[in-house]
């Protein structure tokens, strides 16, 4: 007789998803934790605005809620919204879509990623990505069905993918390039001739390419170059963005893609069964966040700027080497004249000085011997991390 207590018992670690075998817990999620059970931390770990959401942008999200705004909307998200993204894509770059078919709104540009990835990958897939990167992408890759290629990036070119790199890793499997360019976590920027590069090699090989700028706003002495906006990229290009880092708003789980309506129509079919919608009051702030809030992201980027430049001049002048990054919020300085691990500086930085910062191994093996530090956060908190790092790396000079 079968003894179905032992069956299930046995039976537990069959029944798990194999993919999940091969992907790691977050590194970050891990020095999260370390930091939570620190006190007095001054953190520079945190990959999220400090700013609070502008008051304009809250107040048309509670008035949707006061005016009883509680029920779903279109798969694609309201129509309202749809219109003002076209219209934001269309007056910043130069690229048009049709609200109607081309555009999905989305619960944060992560789920964006999701169901781009599951629409288009077929078990063994090859997904090309750039090392170091988010890190999501691989994990996300691997959840699909597919295979990430990292294609490694090294302080040299500052952390941007290089065209004839990507040529040297395509196979027969390939099946896409995915790129987010402004990055996290190096604040690297593409130039366009790259992109341009790439353009080409996606049309030559007939790959599709997945472009997630969700910094896209966040850049500083040059303009964002939307990659849909290249001749040639935008029929086999997913654009992803959405509203988290410009408008301050990454609780409130907003995003969208922009895409030809056949991807569209394929990743609707993903969205409709596993999220349906975006919430409706969200929505709204979003509309609201398009059509007035203009002049909050030009205050924020301002702030961002003068931060950078005091974290990477700091970073430079207490002996870390670290590049000028041109978008985002995140500098990725070397480490590696400290004769430590990305890993044991970022412990013993947290445990002997209290400054809490991120492993560059959390999102590569590329990112091994450079650290992530984020000017997300008030200028008094740079200035006391980069007094306690200058201590830091003072001692391990002097050994």
């Amino acid at each position: 007789m079968v003894n179905i207590d032992t069956c299930h018992t046995n039976s537990i670690d069959g029944s798990l998803n194999r993919n999940l075998k091969n992907i790691s817990p977050s590194g970050i999620r891990k020095f999260f934790d370390l930091l939570f059970s620190t006190e007095d931390v001054v953190s520079l770990s945190i990959g999220e605005p400090d700013f609070i959401t502008p008051r304009h942008i809250r107040d048309a999200a509670t008035s949707s809620l006061e005016k009883g705004y509680t029920m779903y909307t279109s798969n694609y998200g309201m129509i309202e919204l749809r219109q003002e993204i076209a219209r934001h894509l269309e007056e910043l770059y130069q690229v048009t879509y049709k609200p109607e078919k081309e555009i999905l709104v989305t619960v944060g540009t992560s789920q964006g990623l999701d169901i781009a990835l599951r629409a288009i990958i077929n078990p063994g897939d090859e997904i090309i990505i750039p090392d170091p990167c988010y890190v999501a992408y691989s994990p996300c890759i691997v959840l699909a069905g597919g295979v990430p290629v990292p294609i490694p990036t090294g302080r040299e070119n500052n952390f941007a993918i290089k065209a004839s790199d990507i040529e040297s890793h395509i196979t027969g499997k390939t099946k896409a390039i995915l790129i987010g360019y402004p990055s996290n976590p190096t604040g690297a920027v593409m130039p366009v001739k790259e992109l341009s590069l790439i353009v080409e090699l996606a049309n030559h090989y007939n790959l599709l390419v997945i472009s997630d700028e969700i910094y896209s706003r966040l850049t500083y002495g040059m303009k964002h170059t939307c990659f849909t906006s290249l001749p040639g990229a935008k029929d086999k290009t997913i654009l992803i963005d959405g509203f988290s880092k410009s408008y301050a708003m990454t609780g409130w789980r907003i995003g969208y893609i922009a895409a030809d309506n056949k991807f569209i129509e394929a990743m609707t079919r993903i969205h409709q069964y596993t999220m349906l919608c975006a919430p409706i009051m969200v929505q709204m702030a979003a509309i609201e966040a398009l059509r007035h809030g203009e002049n909050d992201v030009k205050m924020m980027v301002k702030e961002y700027n003068k931060r950078r430049h005091i974290l990477v001049d700091g970073l430079n002048t207490v002996g870390l080497d670290c590049f000028e990054p041109n978008g985002a919020f995140y500098a990725f300085p070397s480490i590696k004249n400290i004769g430590m691990t990305s890993e044991e500086f970022c412990e013993n930085l947290l445990l002997e000085e209290k400054v809490a910062v991120i492993p560059g191994s959390a999102f590569g093996s590329c990112g091994e011997g450079f650290v992530r530090c984020s000017y997300a956060t008030p200028l008094n908190n740079i200035e006391e991390a980069l007094n306690r790092i200058d201590s830091f790396v003072s001692k391990r000079k002097r050994r």
